[in-house]
C-alpha cells in the first residue's frame, strides 16, 4: 500500500467517522443523562436526511439553500425530539427498560412510514454545496473538499460539546442531573425541563448528521438501521455515555471500515463487530467509559 493510498483511506475514514460521531454523540448524551437507550436514534438521523432532500429540492432556486437547510432541518428534528420526550418518553421513565425498547422501536416504524408517505421509497441525492465542490490536492492525492468540511464540522462540534459540558452553567446543571437526579431536583433544578433539553440536543446532533450526509451519499429508507448498528458499535468501543469515547470510537470505526474495504472488501463489514467483541471481553465498559 502506497503512502497516497494510506493518506486517502485515512482521510476518507475520518470524514465518515465524523458523521458517525455526531449521531453517536447524540445517542450517548441521551443515554448518559436520561438513561434511555433510544433505538429510534437512527430514524432521527434519517429524518434529517429526508428533510435535507425535501428542502433543497423544493427551494432549489433559493441562493445558498443547503446552508439554510443546515440551519432549519436539525432544529425541526430537535423539535420533533422534544415532542417525543414530552408526550411519550416522560411517561415511562419509572418503568422497566423493556418499555423504552418497545416505545423507541415503535418510533422507528412511525418515523419510517412517515418518511415513506412524504418522500416515497426511491433513492434521493443532494448536490455538494458551494464552495465545497471539487477536489483539493493533499500529499499528492486528490481528495473531496466536502469531506474535509465534514472533518472540520466533527472536530468543531466535539470541542463545542466538551466546552458546553465542562465550562458552562448549563453543562453543570446537566452533569448534576446526570449524577444525582433526586439531589438536583431538591436543589431546585427543573429535571423534566433538563431532560427535554438534553433529548432535543441529542436529536439535533442526529439531525445535523442527517443533513450533512446526503451530499456524499444518498437519502433512502433503511439507512436508519445501518447507522444505528454502527452507533452501537461506536458506543461499545468508546464507552456508553462518554462523549470523548464516542469521538474516539467513531474515528476507530471509520478507519476500520475505510481500510477494511481497501484490504479485504468481503470482510470489511465484520471488522467493527470483531473489535466490539474484543472490547466487550477485555474492557466491557469501553475504552473511555467507567465501570458501574
Amino acid at each position: 500500500m502506497t503512502f497516497d493510498a494510506i493518506a486517502g483511506q485515512t482521510l476518507s475514514g475520518i470524514s465518515v467517522g465524523m458523521v458517525l460521531f455526531l449521531i453517536a454523540a447524540g445517542l450517548s448524551i441521551i443515554f448518559g443523562t436520561l438513561k434511555v437507550l433510544n433505538l429510534a436514534h437512527g430514524s432521527i438521523f434519517m429524518l434529517g436526511g429526508f428533510l435535507c432532500y425535501g428542502f433543497t429540492s423544493s427551494f432549489v432556486s433559493l441562493p445558498g439553500v443547503f446552508w439554510w437547510t443546515l440551519l432549519a432541518a436539525p432544529l425541526i428534528v430537535a423539535l420533533v425530539g422534544g415532542l417525543i420526550e414530552i408526550f411519550l418518553l416522560r411517561r415511562i421513565y419509572t418503568q422497566e427498560m423493556l418499555y423504552q425498547y418497545i416505545l423507541t422501536f415503535g418510533l422507528i416504524l412511525i418515523i419510517g412510514e412517515t418518511c415513506k408517505f412524504i418522500w416515497g421509497v426511491g433513492y434521493h441525492s443532494v448536490g455538494i454545496p458551494w464552495p465545497f465542490g471539487g477536489n483539493v490536492s493533499l500529499w499528492g492525492l486528490s481528495f473531496p473538499v466536502y469531506n474535509l468540511f465534514l472533518i472540520g464540522c466533527g472536530f468543531t462540534v466535539f470541542i463545542g460539546l466538551v466546552a458546553l459540558m465542562r465550562y458552562t452553567g448549563l453543562g453543570r446543571i446537566i452533569r448534576a442531573v446526570t449524577y444525582h437526579r433526586e439531589m438536583a431536583s431538591a436543589l431546585g433544578i427543573n429535571v423534566p425541563k433538563v431532560y427535554t433539553g438534553v433529548f432535543m440536543l441529542g436529536c439535533w446532533l442526529g439531525g445535523l448528521a442527517g443533513t450533512l450526509m446526503p451530499p456524499m451519499s444518498v437519502v433512502a429508507l433503511g439507512s436508519d438501521m445501518a447507522v444505528i448498528i454502527e452507533c452501537f458499535i461506536i458506543v461499545v468501543i468508546g464507552g456508553l455515555g462518554s462523549l470523548p469515547g464516542a469521538f474516539v470510537g467513531a474515528i476507530i470505526l471509520g478507519l476500520l471500515n475505510a481500510f477494511g474495504i481497501y484490504i479485504i472488501p468481503k470482510l470489511a463489514v465484520a471488522f467493527g463487530f470483531m473489535l466490539m467483541i474484543v472490547i466487550l471481553i477485555i474492557r466491557p465498559w469501553g475504552l473511555m467509559g467507567k465501570p458501574e
